[in-house]
């Protein structure tokens, strides 16, 4: 059966990984070494706790290539140019009563994009939400909620509200990503225990879902529920100690007319090495039946086109899987390092099919469009294109200098061998002034997939001022 083997290693990993984390009001219960965040100022930088407001200035240079499949039109800027003041806030109303917001407010310029233009000013309404806690340990919050899930750095299987979330980014670092996305209107509801916790969010469909967006197409101001409410999704977990350093969590997430369950394990080994795993699974339907599937839906592409390539037709239970460790040693760098499984990914034969068809059809605009379509799916889903990667990332604090922070990570893909680097470095001159770069490539062969994709490699320079 096609699912044999990942659900066999699933269930496997599940028996001998002994542990969990919890998100948001119950972080906790999340052994430290295995949260990730973003690049931000040192501790000492922070003038308020109850904000983190920049502005800043970032400039980008992109090195494109053709390949042996024509990449669809717009193909993308060679420059871009952004300034964008960035507000995460809160606000005590009552003592049990707090408000939230976070934002970010971009003007840009780019080659692909007229001056002035629409597109030249946009606003990210990320979060927007009221918090209550009538209780102690009991939590109420209802609004835009950025609520993210899993314990590994690199794919989160359990974090079912990644899905179409993330907007222009300067970053490809996963941690970046969770953070730098649109949050779901929902409702949520917390209860703290002294040994576990329970959650349930509900999320309404508030508009029908509308076609994948490029960068010239996005909007000014309109909060885009239609990727983050395109239908009614419900969440429910739990986690609670059963022992030393064994805190399972279990989730059951619903979408639509279908449902998937996950789970979360971490344990600790020592003082500098935590362990993880990180699974879901479900009926679904392959990456090329959904990205085929919504591509009709939103009219992308025509219902009576024929299939650039063979589909299934069907469900079956698929299984997505994590699993790692991160090390943090005397010289302040964390590492993770993890396996990756994702069953709906591409297999060879997928892959030999996708060559073969855009090698057959390189003047035909409408089967590349497709083609290059179930890839462009995939991004916008938060989920990986191949079936079998390995993932490695740092964090360095005070790397050679104090005050200079370095991350980098390798996503490769285990079938070719290709390969996604991205290094970045942010220096804090002062407590309200921080540069720093970012340099990127994706290598591999003509035949692999991060080797085709169009950017060949990025360099990012950036100044941001605090306050």
């Amino acid at each position: 059966m096609r699912c044999g083997a990942g659900w066999a290693a699933a269930a496997t990993l599940l028996v001998a990984a002994p542990a969990l984390a919890q998100e948001n009001n119950d972080l906790n219960f999340i052994p430290e070494a295995v949260q990730q965040a973003p690049p931000a100022p040192p501790p000492e930088a922070a003038i308020d706790q109850d904000q983190r407001i920049y502005l800043e200035n970032a400039a980008t240079l992109t090195a494109r290539r053709s390949g042996l499949v024509p990449t669809p039109p717009p193909a993308g800027p060679d420059w871009e140019e952004r300034l964008f003041l960035d507000a995460q806030k809160d606000w005590h109303l009552l003592p049990e009563l707090d408000f939230a917001y976070s934002g970010r407010l971009n003007l840009r310029a780019e080659d692909t994009i007229e001056v002035p233009s629409h597109e030249d000013v946009r606003h990210d309404f990320r979060e927007g939400y009221v918090s209550w806690k009538p209780a102690e340990g009991v939590f109420f919050d209802a609004g835009r909620i950025n609520l993210k899930g899993g314990v590994a750095a690199g794919f989160n299987p359990t974090d079912f509200f990644k899905t179409r979330a993330v907007v222009e980014p300067l970053s490809q670092d996963p941690a970046t990503l969770r953070e730098d996305r649109l949050g779901t209107a929902m409702v949520e509801a917390q209860k703290i225990f002294p040994d576990g916790a329970l959650t349930a969010a509900f999320a309404p469909k508030l508009d029908d879902p509308r076609p994948i967006y490029t960068n010239t197409d996005l909007p000014v101001v309109r909060p885009m529920f239609d990727r983050t409410n395109g239908q009614d999704r419900l969440l429910l977990k739990g986690n609670w100690n059963i022992g030393e350093d064994l805190s399972p969590e279990l989730l059951y997430y619903r979408e639509g007319g279908s449902s998937r369950v996950g789970a979360n394990l971490t344990k600790p080994i020592g003082q500098t090495t935590v362990t993880y795993l990180e699974w879901a699974g479900g009926r679904q339907t392959s990456l090329i039946d959904s990205a085929l599937s919504f591509g009709r839906e939103v009219g992308t592409i025509p219902e009576t086109a024929p299939n650039a390539l063979p589909v299934s037709g069907g469900s079956f239970f698929g299984n997505q899987v994590a699993v790692g460790a991160s090390y943090t040693g005397e010289s302040k760098i964390t590492w993770n390092f993890e396996y990756h499984y994702n069953e709906m990914g591409f297999s060879p034969q997928d892959w030999r099919n996708w060559f073969a068809a855009g090698a057959a059809n390189a003047g035909r605009a409408a089967v590349t469009n497709e083609l290059w379509y179930i890839r462009g799916y995939a991004l916008d889903q938060q989920e990986p294109v191949d079936r079998h990667s390995v993932f490695v990332r740092f964090d360095w604090v005070d790397a050679f200098v104090t005050d200079l922070e370095i991350t980098g990570f390798a996503d490769t893909d285990l079938r070719d061998g290709s390969t996604q680097l991205q290094l970045t470095a942010d220096y804090y001159l002062t407590r309200e002034w921080t540069v720093g770069g970012i340099a990127g490539a994706n290598v591999g062969t003509k035949r692999s997939y991060f080797g085709t994709q169009p950017q060949a490699a990025t360099l990012l320079a950036k100044v941001a001022r605090y306050f």
